[in-house]
């Protein structure tokens, strides 16, 4: 068969698995320092296995590792399937995947070791920010070229959403990574001072908010119709959605330097337009949502679309919450406590996670020919890691409302009515807890990974065959 004539499934495939292993590799680094923040011992007074160090390691392991990989993979597959045409340049696309595999191990490497630029979510070395670089511009160069060969003469609206994070990231990344190296191991940020706060948090709110929500919301809008066999509810509402969302979202990150040096006026601007933020989220929320219209029913039976529906109602949460914490008067309260951390994790694990393992389910037999092993064991996942979430975020919510509130605690005198070291031992119960949500969930991902394991066991690689013109489902 000639090779145009089917999808590019390889690439798919390599990047479905590897963000099984990369999730379950992050998770349990969050695991482990969950434990050590409960109790610190746990480090064994080796450098490498500090907090300090493992942490930046959990994060990029599962926003880039994790959550990069289920965008490769689920971008790749979507824009095949809605464009009618094979992935533009095979080799570029088998690139993309080493490339962003080697970006990985070197952040797995160095980041232990100590060697960091010390920027949240973009903590990497200047030689690996140039590799994540030319590994962005060829996706860029792999998604696009395949868009501008389409023989569907419309532009999905996942492929917005894939599209407006590919090209945002890179701006966001190039600009905030500018530094003047001092050797191969070390360098210095263009920026000094609140300019380089206002550069930081302007990458890294634009980060949660286009490679962890833009992106991702291109597969709700791909999967969660294919899954509930219904139409998107509101094409129309999918568009506005794209463009309110990709305004609005950029301009939000002054609110993580409330009461900072950055300029008040900087400061309410982001508050204001983190408000703002809310409509198009809840619109989107409501979208995803509404398209079960009809088809309620099929929740019963349906451990995939659970997964769905559960994170399109995470995200809703979460997009509430944000906007409300970015308010001044909240966040006096919210700022610097463990309610970051819940907030921050109930868009991760419910948001993010839940919606990547249903889009990891959904391909699984449609990559490999072959029904998944175990549908029993995807409904056990999902309930041991809906329970471990909401263990997760009670916990770190509880815990950071009664961090804030006894931060600013004062006797009559005006002096502080608690030590800061009481107000750790006051949280050490709820590290615990959250330790066991962190459990619960990484327990979710081994199972889904046996599952899978025994559904490609043995399995022949499958070639799709694109469909001719007049047969235009996707």
């Amino acid at each position: 068969m000639n090779k145009e004539q089917t999808y590019n499934y390889d690439v798919v495939r390599q990047f479905t698995i590897m963000t099984v292993v990369w999730g379950i590799i992050g998770m349990l680094v969050g695991v482990f320092i969950a434990a050590q923040l409960a109790w610190p011992a746990l480090n064994f007074d080796i450098p490498w296995l500090t907090f300090g160090r493992l942490r930046p390691l959990h994060t990029n392991a599962v926003v880039f590792a994790f959550g990069g990989s289920a965008l490769f993979a689920t971008s790749y597959y979507v824009v095949q399937r809605t464009c009618h045409v094979r992935l533009f340049a095979d080799r570029l696309a088998a690139f993309t995947f080493w490339g962003w595999q080697v970006v990985i191990v070197l952040a797995a490497i160095t980041l232990p070791l100590g060697y960091t630029a010390s920027k949240e979510y973009a903590e990497l070395e200047w030689p690996i920010d140039i590799l994540i670089t030319i590994v962005w511009v060829a996706y860029a160069v792999v998604f696009f070229g395949t868009i501008m060969r389409r023989k569907i003469r419309h532009i999905y609206v996942a492929n917005w959403f894939f599209g407006g994070f590919i090209i945002t990231i890179a701006f966001l990344h190039i600009v905030n990574s500018i530094a003047i190296p001092v050797s191969l191991t070390k360098s210095y940020s263009a920026f000094a001072g609140v300019q380089d706060a206002m550069i930081q948090w302007w990458y890294g709110h634009n980060a949660v908010g286009f490679f962890l929500t833009a992106g991702f919301l291109g597969i709700m809008y791909y999967f969660m119709p294919k899954q509930a066999g219904r139409p998107i509810y509101s094409y129309r509402l999918s568009v506005v959605h794209f463009w309110a969302l990709v305004f609005t979202y950029i301009w939000a990150g002054p609110h993580h330097l409330h009461f900072t040096a950055l300029p008040d006026w900087t400061q309410s601007l982001g508050m204001v337009f983190s408000v703002i933020l809310l409509a198009p989220s809840w619109g989107g929320m409501i979208n995803g949502i509404m398209t079960l219209s009809g088809a309620w029913q099929k929740l019963r039976t349906d451990p995939i679309l659970k997964f769905l529906v559960v994170s399109i109602s995470f995200y809703g949460m979460s997009t509430f919450e944000g906007p409300m914490m970015s308010i001044k008067t909240v966040n006096a309260l919210s700022h610097y406590t463990d309610w970051t951390i819940g907030h921050v994790h109930s868009g991760a694990l419910g948001w993010v996670g839940m919606i990547s393992i249903g889009a990891v389910y959904f391909l699984i037999p449609r990559l490999f020919d072959r029904e998944i092993y175990s549908k029993k064991l995807i409904e056990t996942h999902f309930w041991v890691a809906t329970i471990g979430i909401v263990l997760y975020i009670a916990a770190m919510w509880i815990s950071g409302v009664m961090q804030g509130l006894m931060w600013r605690a004062v006797n009559a005198d005006g002096t502080l009515t608690y030590s800061f070291i009481e107000t750790v031992q006051a949280m050490h119960p709820y590290y615990v807890v959250r330790l066991l949500g962190g459990i619960l969930y990484l327990s979710g991902m081994l199972l889904m990974a046996y599952n899978i394991f025994r559904t490609i066991k043995g399995a022949k690689t499958v070639e799709a065959q694109i469909p001719p013109l007049a047969h235009q489902g996707i």
